[in-house]
Protein backbone atom coordinates (compact mmCIF):
# COMPACT_ATOMS: atom_id res chain seq x y z
CA UNK A 1 0.00 0.00 0.00
CA UNK A 2 1.18 3.51 -0.82
CA UNK A 3 0.12 7.04 0.10
CA UNK A 4 0.41 10.34 -1.74
CA UNK A 5 1.05 13.73 -0.15
CA UNK A 6 0.45 16.85 -2.25
CA UNK A 7 1.88 20.17 -1.08
CA UNK A 8 0.29 23.15 -2.82
CA UNK A 9 2.71 26.02 -2.30
CA UNK A 10 2.68 29.53 -3.72
CA UNK A 11 5.49 28.87 -6.21
CA UNK A 12 4.80 25.23 -6.98
CA UNK A 13 3.29 21.84 -6.17
CA UNK A 14 5.22 18.92 -4.70
CA UNK A 15 3.95 15.34 -4.81
CA UNK A 16 5.49 12.68 -2.53
CA UNK A 17 4.66 8.98 -2.63
CA UNK A 18 5.49 6.92 0.46
CA UNK A 19 4.96 3.30 1.45
CA UNK A 20 3.40 1.98 4.63
CA UNK A 21 6.80 2.26 6.33
CA UNK A 22 6.89 5.96 5.35
CA UNK A 23 9.81 5.48 2.99
CA UNK A 24 9.88 7.96 0.10
CA UNK A 25 9.30 6.16 -3.20
CA UNK A 26 8.93 8.95 -5.76
CA UNK A 27 8.57 12.73 -6.00
CA UNK A 28 7.13 15.14 -8.53
CA UNK A 29 7.32 18.92 -8.87
CA UNK A 30 5.47 21.49 -10.96
CA UNK A 31 5.83 25.29 -10.88
CA UNK A 32 3.14 27.91 -10.28
CA UNK A 33 3.06 31.57 -11.23
CA UNK A 34 1.68 34.49 -9.22
CA UNK A 35 -0.13 37.31 -11.01
CA UNK A 36 0.17 40.87 -9.65
CA UNK A 37 -2.12 42.98 -11.86
CA UNK A 38 -2.12 45.92 -9.42
CA UNK A 39 0.03 47.09 -6.49
CA UNK A 40 -0.54 44.94 -3.37
CA UNK A 41 -2.46 42.31 -5.41
CA UNK A 42 -1.38 38.66 -5.50
CA UNK A 43 -3.54 36.16 -7.37
CA UNK A 44 -3.50 32.71 -8.96
CA UNK A 45 -5.85 30.88 -11.31
CA UNK A 46 -7.32 27.94 -9.33
CA UNK A 47 -7.18 25.81 -12.47
CA UNK A 48 -3.39 26.27 -12.49
CA UNK A 49 -3.31 24.41 -9.15
CA UNK A 50 -5.08 21.45 -10.73
CA UNK A 51 -2.79 21.48 -13.76
CA UNK A 52 0.27 21.58 -11.49
CA UNK A 53 -1.07 18.72 -9.36
CA UNK A 54 -1.70 16.66 -12.50
CA UNK A 55 1.85 17.34 -13.73
CA UNK A 56 3.46 16.46 -10.39
CA UNK A 57 1.37 13.29 -10.05
CA UNK A 58 2.28 12.29 -13.62
CA UNK A 59 5.96 12.44 -12.63
CA UNK A 60 5.30 10.20 -9.63
CA UNK A 61 3.35 7.72 -11.76
CA UNK A 62 6.15 7.60 -14.32
CA UNK A 63 8.84 7.12 -11.67
CA UNK A 64 7.04 4.42 -9.68
CA UNK A 65 4.17 2.95 -11.72
CA UNK A 66 3.77 -0.28 -9.76
CA UNK A 67 3.91 1.49 -6.41
CA UNK A 68 1.44 4.15 -7.54
CA UNK A 69 -0.97 1.40 -8.61
CA UNK A 70 -1.08 0.35 -4.93
CA UNK A 71 -2.27 3.83 -3.91
CA UNK A 72 -4.61 3.76 -0.94
CA UNK A 73 -4.71 7.34 0.39
CA UNK A 74 -4.12 10.97 -0.63
CA UNK A 75 -3.93 14.14 1.42
CA UNK A 76 -3.17 17.76 0.55
CA UNK A 77 -1.31 20.47 2.43
CA UNK A 78 -1.41 23.97 1.14
CA UNK A 79 -0.79 27.69 1.26
CA UNK A 80 -3.20 29.19 3.78
CA UNK A 81 -5.66 32.11 3.75
CA UNK A 82 -6.36 32.18 -0.02
CA UNK A 83 -9.92 33.05 -1.09
CA UNK A 84 -11.26 30.77 -3.84
CA UNK A 85 -14.74 31.95 -4.82
CA UNK A 86 -17.05 29.47 -6.56
CA UNK A 87 -20.45 29.83 -8.23
CA UNK A 88 -23.35 27.38 -8.05
CA UNK A 89 -21.60 25.12 -10.59
CA UNK A 90 -18.33 25.09 -8.60
CA UNK A 91 -16.63 27.26 -11.20
CA UNK A 92 -14.20 29.95 -9.98
CA UNK A 93 -15.74 33.41 -10.21
CA UNK A 94 -12.38 35.19 -10.29
CA UNK A 95 -8.70 34.43 -9.66
CA UNK A 96 -7.98 33.32 -6.10
CA UNK A 97 -6.75 36.08 -3.78
CA UNK A 98 -3.62 34.77 -2.04
CA UNK A 99 -2.21 34.97 1.48
CA UNK A 100 0.30 37.69 0.55
CA UNK A 101 -2.28 39.97 -1.06
CA UNK A 102 -2.55 43.30 0.76
CA UNK A 103 -5.46 45.02 -0.98
CA UNK A 104 -7.92 44.53 1.90
CA UNK A 105 -6.02 46.51 4.55
CA UNK A 106 -8.85 49.08 4.80
CA UNK A 107 -11.42 46.33 5.35
CA UNK A 108 -9.58 44.95 8.38
CA UNK A 109 -10.65 47.79 10.67
CA UNK A 110 -14.23 47.48 9.41
CA UNK A 111 -14.38 43.82 10.41
CA UNK A 112 -12.80 44.49 13.81
CA UNK A 113 -15.69 46.88 14.49
CA UNK A 114 -18.33 44.38 13.35
CA UNK A 115 -17.54 41.33 15.51
CA UNK A 116 -15.16 39.84 18.08
CA UNK A 117 -12.72 38.41 15.57
CA UNK A 118 -9.86 38.57 18.07
CA UNK A 119 -11.67 36.74 20.85
CA UNK A 120 -13.48 34.11 18.74
CA UNK A 121 -11.11 33.83 15.78
CA UNK A 122 -8.07 34.10 18.04
CA UNK A 123 -6.15 36.43 15.77
CA UNK A 124 -5.80 40.05 14.74
CA UNK A 125 -7.67 40.82 11.51
CA UNK A 126 -4.90 41.20 8.93
CA UNK A 127 -5.10 41.65 5.17
CA UNK A 128 -3.43 38.27 4.70
CA UNK A 129 -6.39 36.40 6.22
CA UNK A 130 -9.42 35.29 4.22
CA UNK A 131 -12.30 37.21 5.80
CA UNK A 132 -11.17 40.75 4.84
CA UNK A 133 -10.63 39.55 1.27
CA UNK A 134 -14.33 38.67 1.05
CA UNK A 135 -15.29 42.04 2.46
CA UNK A 136 -13.16 43.66 -0.26
CA UNK A 137 -14.89 41.61 -2.96
CA UNK A 138 -18.30 42.55 -1.57
CA UNK A 139 -17.42 46.26 -1.76
CA UNK A 140 -15.44 46.40 -4.99
CA UNK A 141 -16.81 43.49 -7.03
CA UNK A 142 -20.46 43.25 -5.94
CA UNK A 143 -21.46 41.37 -9.09
CA UNK A 144 -18.99 38.62 -8.11
CA UNK A 145 -20.16 38.55 -4.51
CA UNK A 146 -23.79 38.21 -5.64
CA UNK A 147 -22.94 34.98 -7.50
CA UNK A 148 -20.92 33.49 -4.64
CA UNK A 149 -22.03 30.08 -3.41
CA UNK A 150 -18.88 28.57 -1.82
CA UNK A 151 -15.61 29.89 -0.43
CA UNK A 152 -12.77 27.38 -0.43
CA UNK A 153 -9.14 27.56 0.65
CA UNK A 154 -6.59 26.67 -2.04
CA UNK A 155 -5.89 23.11 -0.89
CA UNK A 156 -9.62 22.51 -0.48
CA UNK A 157 -10.19 23.41 -4.12
CA UNK A 158 -7.72 20.63 -4.92
CA UNK A 159 -9.75 18.46 -2.55
CA UNK A 160 -12.89 19.31 -4.54
CA UNK A 161 -11.12 18.11 -7.68
CA UNK A 162 -10.15 14.87 -5.95
CA UNK A 163 -13.46 14.08 -4.22
CA UNK A 164 -16.19 16.25 -5.75
CA UNK A 165 -17.01 17.48 -2.23
CA UNK A 166 -16.62 20.79 -0.35
CA UNK A 167 -14.52 19.88 2.69
CA UNK A 168 -12.01 21.74 4.84
CA UNK A 169 -10.17 20.91 8.06
CA UNK A 170 -9.36 22.72 11.26
CA UNK A 171 -5.79 23.95 10.78
CA UNK A 172 -6.48 25.70 7.46
CA UNK A 173 -9.96 26.87 8.42
CA UNK A 174 -8.49 28.58 11.50
CA UNK A 175 -6.66 30.94 9.13
CA UNK A 176 -9.88 32.27 7.59
CA UNK A 177 -10.99 34.24 10.69
CA UNK A 178 -14.42 32.57 10.41
CA UNK A 179 -13.57 29.67 12.74
CA UNK A 180 -14.28 29.57 16.45
CA UNK A 181 -10.79 28.24 17.11
CA UNK A 182 -11.51 27.02 20.65
CA UNK A 183 -14.69 25.15 19.60
CA UNK A 184 -13.26 23.95 16.25
CA UNK A 185 -16.42 25.02 14.41
CA UNK A 186 -17.57 27.80 12.12
CA UNK A 187 -18.67 30.92 14.00
CA UNK A 188 -22.06 32.27 12.92
CA UNK A 189 -21.17 35.65 14.43
CA UNK A 190 -17.97 35.99 12.41
CA UNK A 191 -19.62 34.77 9.21
CA UNK A 192 -22.48 37.23 9.63
CA UNK A 193 -19.95 40.04 9.99
CA UNK A 194 -18.92 39.38 6.37
CA UNK A 195 -22.51 38.76 5.19
CA UNK A 196 -21.90 35.03 4.78
CA UNK A 197 -23.54 31.93 6.26
CA UNK A 198 -22.55 28.35 6.94
CA UNK A 199 -23.98 27.47 3.53
CA UNK A 200 -21.04 29.32 1.96
CA UNK A 201 -18.56 27.24 3.92
CA UNK A 202 -17.23 23.71 3.30
CA UNK A 203 -17.93 20.86 5.70
CA UNK A 204 -15.38 20.72 8.52
CA UNK A 205 -13.41 17.64 9.58
CA UNK A 206 -10.13 16.93 11.32
CA UNK A 207 -7.03 16.81 9.12
CA UNK A 208 -6.51 13.12 9.87
CA UNK A 209 -10.14 12.18 9.11
CA UNK A 210 -11.66 10.87 5.88
CA UNK A 211 -12.87 13.65 3.57
CA UNK A 212 -14.17 11.34 0.85
CA UNK A 213 -13.16 8.91 -1.84
CA UNK A 214 -11.27 9.59 -5.05
CA UNK A 215 -13.63 10.50 -7.88
CA UNK A 216 -14.30 7.58 -10.22
CA UNK A 217 -13.04 9.53 -13.26
CA UNK A 218 -9.64 10.10 -11.68
CA UNK A 219 -9.47 6.57 -10.29
CA UNK A 220 -10.06 5.16 -13.78
CA UNK A 221 -7.51 7.52 -15.36
CA UNK A 222 -4.85 6.60 -12.80
CA UNK A 223 -5.66 2.91 -12.64
CA UNK A 224 -6.37 2.82 -8.90
CA UNK A 225 -9.35 1.93 -6.73
CA UNK A 226 -10.63 2.37 -3.16
CA UNK A 227 -8.51 5.48 -2.56
CA UNK A 228 -9.37 7.60 0.50
CA UNK A 229 -8.80 11.37 0.62
CA UNK A 230 -7.92 12.68 4.09
CA UNK A 231 -8.61 16.18 5.40
CA UNK A 232 -5.03 17.44 5.06
CA UNK A 233 -3.56 20.55 6.68
CA UNK A 234 -2.41 24.11 6.24
CA UNK A 235 1.24 24.35 5.27
CA UNK A 236 2.78 24.97 8.68
CA UNK A 237 0.64 22.38 10.45
CA UNK A 238 1.56 19.90 7.72
CA UNK A 239 5.24 20.73 8.17
CA UNK A 240 4.85 19.99 11.88
CA UNK A 241 3.26 16.62 11.09
CA UNK A 242 6.11 15.91 8.65
CA UNK A 243 8.55 16.63 11.48
CA UNK A 244 6.57 14.46 13.89
CA UNK A 245 5.43 17.37 16.06
CA UNK A 246 1.92 16.69 17.36
CA UNK A 247 2.47 16.61 21.13
CA UNK A 248 2.14 19.68 23.37
CA UNK A 249 5.52 21.24 24.10
CA UNK A 250 7.02 20.31 20.74
CA UNK A 251 7.84 22.85 18.08
CA UNK A 252 9.91 23.87 15.09
CA UNK A 253 11.75 26.90 13.81
CA UNK A 254 11.55 27.46 10.06
CA UNK A 255 14.32 29.55 8.57
CA UNK A 256 12.91 30.04 5.10
CA UNK A 257 12.00 33.08 3.00
CA UNK A 258 9.91 34.08 5.99
CA UNK A 259 10.47 32.72 9.49
CA UNK A 260 8.16 30.73 11.74
CA UNK A 261 8.44 29.67 15.37
CA UNK A 262 5.78 26.97 15.82
CA UNK A 263 4.62 25.56 19.16
CA UNK A 264 2.14 22.70 19.73
CA UNK A 265 -0.40 23.22 22.55
CA UNK A 266 -3.17 21.17 24.13
CA UNK A 267 -5.60 24.08 24.31
CA UNK A 268 -6.58 27.26 22.54
CA UNK A 269 -4.69 30.30 23.81
CA UNK A 270 -3.91 33.63 22.20
CA UNK A 271 -1.57 36.57 22.52
CA UNK A 272 -3.20 39.19 20.35
CA UNK A 273 -1.09 42.01 21.78
CA UNK A 274 2.07 40.48 20.29
CA UNK A 275 0.48 39.33 17.01
CA UNK A 276 0.88 35.62 17.77
CA UNK A 277 -1.10 33.38 15.38
CA UNK A 278 -3.31 30.91 17.27
CA UNK A 279 -4.66 28.09 15.11
CA UNK A 280 -5.96 24.53 15.36
CA UNK A 281 -3.46 21.76 14.63
CA UNK A 282 -4.13 19.10 12.00
CA UNK A 283 -4.87 16.37 14.55
CA UNK A 284 -7.79 16.29 17.02
CA UNK A 285 -7.81 18.15 20.34
CA UNK A 286 -4.54 19.90 19.53
CA UNK A 287 -3.76 23.52 18.70
CA UNK A 288 -0.67 25.51 17.85
CA UNK A 289 0.73 28.99 18.15
CA UNK A 290 3.11 30.71 15.75
CA UNK A 291 5.37 33.68 15.82
CA UNK A 292 5.90 34.83 12.24
CA UNK A 293 8.61 37.08 10.81
CA UNK A 294 8.26 38.20 7.22
CA UNK A 295 11.92 38.39 6.15
CA UNK A 296 14.26 35.59 7.22
CA UNK A 297 16.44 34.19 4.42
CA UNK A 298 14.83 36.85 2.24
CA UNK A 299 16.87 39.43 4.15
CA UNK A 300 20.08 37.67 3.13
CA UNK A 301 18.78 37.28 -0.44
CA UNK A 302 18.12 41.03 -0.53
CA UNK A 303 21.68 41.82 0.55
CA UNK A 304 22.96 39.31 -1.98
CA UNK A 305 21.12 41.07 -4.81
CA UNK A 306 22.79 44.33 -3.89
CA UNK A 307 26.24 42.75 -3.45
CA UNK A 308 25.99 40.50 -6.51
CA UNK A 309 26.48 37.36 -4.40
CA UNK A 310 24.29 34.36 -3.70
CA UNK A 311 22.86 34.01 -0.17
CA UNK A 312 24.92 30.84 0.31
CA UNK A 313 28.11 32.69 -0.63
CA UNK A 314 27.27 35.47 1.82
CA UNK A 315 26.55 32.99 4.62
CA UNK A 316 29.99 31.38 4.13
CA UNK A 317 31.63 34.76 4.79
CA UNK A 318 30.70 34.45 8.48
CA UNK A 319 32.43 31.75 10.52
CA UNK A 320 33.46 31.16 14.11
CA UNK A 321 31.54 34.10 15.57
CA UNK A 322 33.20 35.17 18.83
CA UNK A 323 31.27 38.38 19.49
CA UNK A 324 28.13 40.13 18.22
CA UNK A 325 28.43 42.48 15.30
CA UNK A 326 28.69 46.20 16.21
CA UNK A 327 26.11 46.78 13.45
CA UNK A 328 22.40 46.37 14.23
CA UNK A 329 20.09 45.29 11.41
CA UNK A 330 16.29 45.51 11.51
CA UNK A 331 14.98 42.81 9.11
CA UNK A 332 11.66 44.52 8.34
CA UNK A 333 12.04 44.60 4.56
CA UNK A 334 8.37 43.59 4.12
CA UNK A 335 7.01 44.97 7.37
CA UNK A 336 6.63 42.65 10.35
CA UNK A 337 4.06 40.37 11.99
CA UNK A 338 5.14 39.09 15.42
CA UNK A 339 5.31 40.96 17.72
CA UNK A 340 4.70 44.34 16.07
CA UNK A 341 1.86 43.79 13.57
CA UNK A 342 3.46 46.58 11.57
CA UNK A 343 2.99 46.10 7.81
CA UNK A 344 4.66 49.46 7.15
CA UNK A 345 7.73 48.82 9.31
CA UNK A 346 10.99 49.39 7.45
CA UNK A 347 14.45 47.88 7.58
CA UNK A 348 17.65 49.64 8.63
CA UNK A 349 21.33 49.24 9.41
CA UNK A 350 22.40 51.07 12.56
CA UNK A 351 26.01 51.60 13.58
CA UNK A 352 27.65 51.37 10.14
CA UNK A 353 31.10 52.93 9.92
CA UNK A 354 33.62 53.41 7.12
CA UNK A 355 35.76 50.47 8.26
CA UNK A 356 32.94 47.95 8.03
CA UNK A 357 32.96 45.50 5.13
CA UNK A 358 30.50 43.12 3.54
CA UNK A 359 31.07 40.22 6.00
CA UNK A 360 30.24 42.59 8.87
CA UNK A 361 26.95 43.45 7.19
CA UNK A 362 26.21 39.78 6.54
CA UNK A 363 26.72 38.95 10.20
CA UNK A 364 24.44 41.84 11.16
CA UNK A 365 21.70 40.59 8.83
CA UNK A 366 21.93 37.04 10.18
CA UNK A 367 21.86 38.33 13.76
CA UNK A 368 18.94 40.65 12.98
CA UNK A 369 16.88 37.64 11.91
CA UNK A 370 17.94 35.93 15.14
CA UNK A 371 16.75 38.96 17.14
CA UNK A 372 13.40 38.80 15.33
CA UNK A 373 13.10 35.16 16.40
CA UNK A 374 13.94 36.25 19.97
CA UNK A 375 10.93 38.58 19.79
CA UNK A 376 8.82 35.59 18.72
CA UNK A 377 10.18 33.60 21.68
CA UNK A 378 9.15 36.34 24.08
CA UNK A 379 5.67 36.48 22.53
CA UNK A 380 5.15 32.72 22.93
CA UNK A 381 6.64 32.78 26.42
CA UNK A 382 4.04 35.34 27.47
CA UNK A 383 1.32 32.75 26.94
CA UNK A 384 3.30 29.80 28.31
CA UNK A 385 3.87 27.97 25.04
CA UNK A 386 7.58 28.46 24.32
CA UNK A 387 9.36 25.11 23.76
CA UNK A 388 12.81 24.60 25.22
CA UNK A 389 14.03 22.88 22.08
CA UNK A 390 12.77 22.84 18.51
CA UNK A 391 13.44 21.10 15.22
CA UNK A 392 14.70 23.30 12.41
CA UNK A 393 13.49 23.45 8.83
CA UNK A 394 13.89 25.69 5.80
CA UNK A 395 16.75 26.49 3.46
CA UNK A 396 18.56 28.70 5.96
CA UNK A 397 18.97 25.75 8.31
CA UNK A 398 21.78 24.55 6.04
CA UNK A 399 23.99 27.19 7.65
CA UNK A 400 25.25 25.86 10.97
CA UNK A 401 26.76 29.26 11.74
CA UNK A 402 23.35 30.90 11.41
CA UNK A 403 21.70 28.25 13.56
CA UNK A 404 24.35 28.73 16.26
CA UNK A 405 23.66 32.48 16.23
CA UNK A 406 19.93 31.86 16.64
CA UNK A 407 20.56 29.44 19.51
CA UNK A 408 22.86 31.94 21.23
CA UNK A 409 20.38 34.81 20.77
CA UNK A 410 17.16 32.98 21.67
CA UNK A 411 18.42 30.39 24.17
CA UNK A 412 16.65 27.65 22.20
CA UNK A 413 18.23 24.24 21.66
CA UNK A 414 17.97 23.38 17.96
CA UNK A 415 17.67 19.83 16.59
CA UNK A 416 18.78 19.46 12.97
CA UNK A 417 16.98 16.51 11.29
CA UNK A 418 18.80 14.06 9.08
CA UNK A 419 18.29 14.71 5.39
CA UNK A 420 15.45 12.93 3.66
CA UNK A 421 11.74 13.27 3.11
CA UNK A 422 10.16 15.61 5.64
CA UNK A 423 8.11 18.75 5.71
CA UNK A 424 4.65 19.52 4.40
CA UNK A 425 4.41 16.86 1.66
CA UNK A 426 5.43 14.13 4.11
CA UNK A 427 3.00 15.55 6.66
CA UNK A 428 0.20 15.32 4.11
CA UNK A 429 1.17 11.75 3.22
CA UNK A 430 1.14 10.78 6.91
CA UNK A 431 -2.35 12.23 7.28
CA UNK A 432 -3.35 10.11 4.27
CA UNK A 433 -2.14 7.00 6.12
CA UNK A 434 -4.28 7.85 9.14
CA UNK A 435 -7.29 8.94 7.10
CA UNK A 436 -7.29 5.69 5.13
CA UNK A 437 -7.53 3.71 8.36
CA UNK A 438 -4.12 2.10 7.97
CA UNK A 439 -2.53 4.03 10.84
CA UNK A 440 -3.38 3.87 14.53
CA UNK A 441 -4.17 7.46 15.48
CA UNK A 442 -1.10 9.65 15.46
CA UNK A 443 1.22 6.71 16.12
CA UNK A 444 2.47 6.84 12.53
CA UNK A 445 3.72 10.40 13.07
CA UNK A 446 7.32 9.98 14.14
CA UNK A 447 10.04 12.55 14.58
CA UNK A 448 13.01 12.30 12.18
CA UNK A 449 16.40 11.24 13.39
CA UNK A 450 18.58 14.13 14.51
CA UNK A 451 21.90 14.65 12.75
CA UNK A 452 23.10 17.38 15.10
CA UNK A 453 21.92 19.28 18.16
CA UNK A 454 22.96 22.92 18.53
CA UNK A 455 22.96 24.25 22.08
CA UNK A 456 23.33 27.88 23.13
CA UNK A 457 26.86 29.08 23.80
CA UNK A 458 26.83 30.48 27.33
CA UNK A 459 29.86 32.66 26.57
CA UNK A 460 27.92 34.58 23.93
CA UNK A 461 24.41 34.65 25.42
CA UNK A 462 25.07 37.64 27.70
CA UNK A 463 26.66 39.62 24.89
CA UNK A 464 23.74 38.89 22.61
CA UNK A 465 21.32 39.90 25.38
CA UNK A 466 22.88 43.36 25.31
CA UNK A 467 22.70 43.48 21.51
CA UNK A 468 19.07 42.40 21.64
CA UNK A 469 18.33 45.40 23.83
CA UNK A 470 19.94 47.69 21.24
CA UNK A 471 17.90 45.99 18.51
CA UNK A 472 14.61 46.50 20.31
CA UNK A 473 15.44 50.12 21.11
CA UNK A 474 16.26 50.74 17.43
CA UNK A 475 12.73 49.71 16.42
CA UNK A 476 11.10 51.83 19.07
Amino acid sequence: MTYLGLDLGTSGVKALLIDVGQNALAEGHAPLQVQRPHPLWSEQDPQSWIAACEAAIAQVRAAAPAEFAALRGISVSGQMHGATLLDASDQPLRPAILWNDGRSHAECAELEARADFRGIGGNIVMAGFTAPKLRWVQKHEPEIFAQLRKVLLPKDYVGLWLTGEHVSEMSDAAGTLWLDVAKRDWSDELLTATDLTRDHMPRLIEGSARAGGLRSELAAEWGVSNVTIAGGAGDNAATAVGLGLVQPGQGFLSLGTSGVLFSVTDRFASNIESAVHSFCHAVPETWHQMGVILSATDALAWLGQIAGQSPATLARMVKDVTQPSPITFLPYLSGERTPHNAPNATSAFQGLRREHELPDMVQAVMEGVGFAFADCCRALEQCGSLPERVCVAGGGSQSETWLQMIADITGLTLDVPESGAQGAALGAARLAVIGSGDGVGTGVIETPKTSKTIVPNAALMDSYANSLGVYRAAFE
